[in-house]
């Protein structure tokens, strides 16, 4: 039984849920005014591979690794440890870096199921599995997110390369790796890349400085300076729906300036057909720099 003070007259019934009604009403376009902040280490997908990864990754291969090993391992793996606790997840490592068998040290105890791990592997391995099996080894871990083929130059390399391929698909079809393409270095093997039906990551030189991009000659060190071709096949590799991560976005280390690191980070960002940028790193500073530019230019843009 209710009390004199416990019965809504029906003037405040109607009040009261016309109130609530118009709460309900409303709170949608209060969550639509609202979108959520974009980061540097958000989770973002890599085209139409069904992969993710952290918009912003660490890469361990600067001057071939040369420049994090220099470091030294202890505080190599405190530096990965460092960039994981900010929220980065992306690693990108290779058989030819330095810091390759250093890797598995660095991420020991991390939650596996958050990194994604990328590797590369160079030349036409003899046994493919078993090189494949080895990174798996050296990186304590069952499988490998993303395994390419290290610094094509070659035309024609998707046939010369064909029994490597084969190689990575077996391995692929074992669940050793969940994703399989190429890095390139050359405008001939970037085209060809792109042709291919093969890979589904593309590792890809970019920045609007035109440093160390693909140039026209079949030559790793010999760079070219025009950035319209590579852009034409960034633009083709989304339009397949593959995954497209930019790399040398600090001009190979040579942005030394602010301003240069500034335009290369804006201008990557503001292409929808680059999913990821890789960036080496060799302190905490350079770091909370890169998260700090990349917050910036999201909340801008």
């Amino acid at each position: 039984m209710q009390t004199k003070d416990q019965t809504l007259t029906r003037r405040q019934f109607i009040g009261t849920s016309a109130a609530l009604a118009g709460a309900a009403l409303f709170e949608p376009f209060r969550t639509l005014a609202a979108p959520a902040r974009r980061t540097a280490v958000d989770q973002v997908p890599l085209g139409q591979t069904g992969l993710r990864c952290s918009r912003l990754g660490f890469g361990t291969g600067t001057n071939s690794g040369q420049v994090q090993y220099a470091l030294g391992r202890e505080a190599f793996e405190r530096l990965i440890r460092y960039a994981y606790d900010q929220g980065i997840t992306y690693f990108d490592c290779a058989q030819s870096y330095a810091t390759f068998k250093w890797m598995g040290g660095a991420i020991r105890g991390l939650p596996r199921e958050k990194l994604f791990l990328q590797t590369k592997i160079p030349g036409q391995p003899k046994d493919v599995l078993a090189e494949i099996d080895r990174h798996r080894k050296t990186f304590d871990t069952d499988y490998l997110d993303s395994v390419l083929i290290h610094c094509m130059v070659r035309a024609g390399w998707p046939e010369q390369w064909k029994r490597v391929m084969e190689g990575f698909d077996e391995a692929q079809s074992r669940k050793w790796i969940r994703a399989k393409g190429v890095s390139c270095h050359s405008l001939p093997a970037l085209r060809d890349a792109v042709a291919s039906d093969w890979p589904q990551i593309h590792l890809v030189r970019v920045n609007p400085q035109a440093k160390h991009i693909d140039g026209p000659e079949e030559a790793y060190n010999k760079p070219g300076n025009d950035l319209a071709p590579v852009l034409e096949q960034i633009k083709a590799m989304h339009a397949k729906g593959r995954g497209v991560i930019g790399m040398k976005i600090f001009g190979n280390g040579d942005f030394t300036q602010a301003e240069d690191r500034e335009k290369s980070i804006r201008f990557a960002l503001a292409r929808p057909d680059i999913h990821v940028l890789v960036i080496g790193f060799k302190s905490t500073a350079e770091i909370d720099e890169a998260i700090q530019r990349i917050n910036r230019a999201l909340a801008e843009g």
